[in-house]
């Protein structure tokens, strides 16, 4: 069985007639003949009723013609993934993105590279979805080995303690981690950035798991939990329920642009410059 014999099973029955079918195909109406007797000999059983008027498919021939639909339309997706690679750049994150700087690196690009559509696409793995091949290049801020990418710091972001709104934390303008050590900290230890090694061993708080950000933040929001997690968490998840407070005691976040060290997409270097100038107008005194 090949996939010439599908299309022309598809063919026949759309176009009505092997002459037809023939034609769409762009080979001849015995070459159509021949696939399909080729095909019901694979299966071993007859795919169409044919009479001098009319032909329509047996119920074998209709259980074979959905899924010969459904392999061709995936065939012609991995085509088209395959092809379209240069006119298309995916860039992967686990949470938060750009934080405040994303819209503004979408409306840029949009301006700068018109030809090349630009995907964010969210995947809680820790590369950001690059490893899977879900993208491109890709925004990390969890611990990684990064000598197998290339890579670049693009800034350091601050943490930021997510509380219920009428935890009696939320009415301070800033925290200290000392102040969460009795609480249930909620964490994410596949992608996240914060480990109980923030604190010191004998006063960690109590902790709770997670896979996703919506996750994350309901259980924040139901007053179970805190939550610790860097600025752009702040500026891209808004929450009823939840809010969000600097921590004046805790290290800073790496936030690394991460990308395949051999053959990067060839419009990698263009995105990897736009972020950079991007991060640095942003912390600029003047801007």
């Amino acid at each position: 069985m090949d996939i010439r014999q599908l299309r022309c099973l598809v063919e026949i029955v759309d176009s009505g007639t092997f002459t037809d079918a023939a034609i769409e195909l762009g080979i001849s109406q015995a070459a159509v003949s021949r696939n399909l007797l080729a095909l019901e000999r694979e299966l071993g059983v007859r795919l169409l009723h044919r009479t001098s008027r009319s032909l329509t498919p047996t119920t074998a021939g209709v259980r074979v013609l959905a899924r010969a639909r459904h392999i061709l339309a995936e065939i012609d997706e991995l085509v088209s993934e395959a092809t379209s690679g240069h006119t298309r750049l995916r860039v992967g994150h686990a949470w938060s993105a750009f934080g405040s700087r994303t819209r503004e690196f979408q409306r840029r690009w949009a301006a700068e590279h018109p030809g090349i559509e630009l995907q964010l696409i969210r995947t809680n793995t820790a590369t950001g979805g690059l490893a899977e091949g879900l993208c491109d290049l890709a925004v990390v801020r969890s611990q990684l080995e990064l000598r197998r990418f290339g890579h670049v710091l693009l800034t350091r972001e601050r943490r930021y303690c997510a509380l219920p709104a009428d935890d009696p934390l939320a009415r301070k303008r800033s925290l200290m981690l000392d102040q969460l050590r009795d609480r249930t900290l909620v964490i994410d230890r596949r992608t996240g950035s914060t480990t109980a090694d923030l604190w010191p061993e004998s006063a960690r708080p109590v902790l709770e798991y997670t896979q996703d950000v919506d996750d994350w933040l309901a259980a924040i929001a139901s007053g179970r939990c805190v939550g610790v997690t860097p600025q752009a968490t702040s500026t891209q998840y808004r929450r009823d329920g939840v809010v969000y407070r600097p921590l004046r005691d805790a290290p800073p976040v790496d936030v690394h642009l991460i990308w395949h060290r051999e053959d990067p997409h060839p419009a990698a270097r263009a995105a990897v410059d736009l972020l950079i100038a991007l991060y640095r107008e942003s912390s600029s005194p003047n801007s």
